[in-house]
């Protein structure tokens, strides 16, 4: 059996070199007809908020809130479903008020193929870029002086299908587009990104 949603592409890789997270956001919201570009929903729906340097440590947001950086900085690290879902849920407020995203975070694969994938909602979801293996580090201290600590090689792209040995994700990372990653490391490395995901249906229809 396979399973494959047609959703509309975009390469993020010139242009938003950290912005996986947006532009899987975009690809999913052109899915459901909203013609917003890539650009806007940085620019007017994202929380985001600067890196700094000061007395020698590295300050910055917590990716569960904000932003960390710039979606246009490579030197930048991302962002975490609950900032991507507030986001969605601003543009769905202004121009398609029946739908809502939601933080489905924790969601086993199973259910989440069969509540989601299986009635054609692709799933915004976190693993790591090209699979590689997540990295511990760096930290950065929050406004609070509480210390955080990123997982590198963080990365998001839109999970659009499925087989018995592969998932299908329009994976928005150096144009690969449309592409299959073996099922037991594409769950592994999703599991060392805290096994976030997030999703978009009805208002009325949200299925956790």
């Amino acid at each position: 059996m396979k399973k494959l949603i047609r959703v509309p592409y975009i390469d993020q890789t010139k242009d938003y070199p950290t912005g996986c997270e947006s532009v899987s956001a975009v690809m999913l919201l052109h899915y459901l007809g909203i013609p917003i570009s890539v650009d806007a929903f940085i620019e007017n729906y994202l929380d985001k908020e600067p890196m700094e340097m000061r007395g020698g440590r590295l300050y910055g947001p917590d990716p569960f809130r904000r932003f960390a950086g710039s979606p246009y900085d490579s030197e930048s690290f991302g962002c975490y479903p609950p900032v991507i879902v507030n986001a969605l849920n601003r543009v769905f407020a202004e121009l398609r008020p029946g739908k809502q995203a939601a933080d489905i975070t924790g969601m086993p694969m199973e259910r989440i193929l069969e509540r989601y994938l299986d009635r054609d909602i692709p799933v915004i979801f976190w693993a790591s870029i090209d699979l590689k293996e997540t990295v511990p580090g760096p930290k950065w201290l929050l406004s609070d002086g509480t210390e955080f600590l990123w997982i590198s090689n963080e990365h998001c792209m839109l999970l659009v299908g499925y087989d018995e040995e592969l998932y299908y994700f329009n994976d928005p990372w150096q144009n690969h587009g449309c592409v299959g990653y073996p099922r037991g490391l594409t769950e592994k490395r999703h599991r060392e990104q805290r096994e976030m995901a997030s999703v978009v249906t009805d208002r009325q229809q949200v299925i956790l």
